[in-house]
């Protein structure tokens, strides 16, 4: 039905109907929109995938240095897709000290997770090194990514590591980069400092400790001031992201 364009929650009611109400359906609507994604990410339509490997092909005939590579599921069918031009190669070669490496929610059609392995060159301007459509975002499949990028940047591995601080994202990066030093994306901890700590002028205080130069007991007191301002002592989000201070903390 859903290969035909009838909608999700059409397809629960009539299923409903069909089988004489919802108990009987032997599954919820929430089952149903699981399952629905979860077959859209995988399942590629006719011609989609092809058309795509045909493109990077493409590429790849104009551009020797052009580099892609893909693997598909154990049904055959597209899995993982990364690519790197030459100019992303040379960048990197030029610029590789440091890697930032994040996924974009999956607003492609297929609801894939996009990652782009990005760096800054000596303008201050963001440069892309390479680009990848995943299946998920599972060890594995990070593991694969990183390994990937490796092999399209001659072995060269970066001094920096900077994610947005994905668990299967830090194993695969310790696994792949064991000697690199790995640290958390700004931007991602004062988002997440706003959406889970809903104090007012929270925010500035941590930005001021995230940032801040000293000694590391300079940064301790000015942490110890801030718990006591806002009485954050045993707050979750807090104590997390304290634990992980080593990886975001300018001190």
């Amino acid at each position: 039905m859903r290969g035909v364009g009838i909608g999700t929650s059409q397809i629960m009611d009539y299923m409903v109907q069909q089988s004489g109400g919802y108990n009987n359906v032997g599954f919820t609507k929430k089952d149903l929109y699981n399952h629905v994604d979860a077959d859209r990410r995988v399942h590629l339509r006719d011609g989609d995938a092809e058309g795509a490997l045909a493109y990077l092909c493409g590429k790849f005939e104009m551009d020797s240095s052009f580099y892609y590579k893909y693997n598909v599921d154990e049904d055959n069918h597209l899995a993982n897709l990364f690519w790197a031009d030459s100019t992303s190669k040379l960048d990197y070669s030029c610029f590789g000290d440091v890697l930032a490496f994040d996924t974009t929610y999956r607003t492609n059609a297929y609801k894939k997770p996009l990652v782009i392995l990005v760096g800054i060159n000596h303008h201050h301007q963001t440069i892309v090194f390479g680009s990848a459509l995943l299946v998920d975002e599972s060890l594995s499949t990070y593991t694969w990514v990183l390994e990937t990028f490796l092999d399209a940047m001659n072995n060269k591995k970066p001094l920096f590591v900077i994610t947005d601080g994905d668990k299967a994202m830090r194993k695969a990066i310790k696994r792949i980069f064991p000697d690199s030093c790995h640290r958390l994306c700004a931007w991602h901890i004062q988002r997440n400092a706003f959406t889970n700590v809903h104090v007012k002028d929270f925010t500035n205080h941590f930005s001021k400790c995230m940032f801040m130069e000293g000694t590391v007991e300079e940064f301790e007191c000015a942490w110890n001031d801030m718990l006591e301002m806002f009485n954050l002592h045993g707050h979750k989000w807090v104590t997390d992201i304290y634990a992980k201070r080593s990886r975001w903390a300018e001190a």
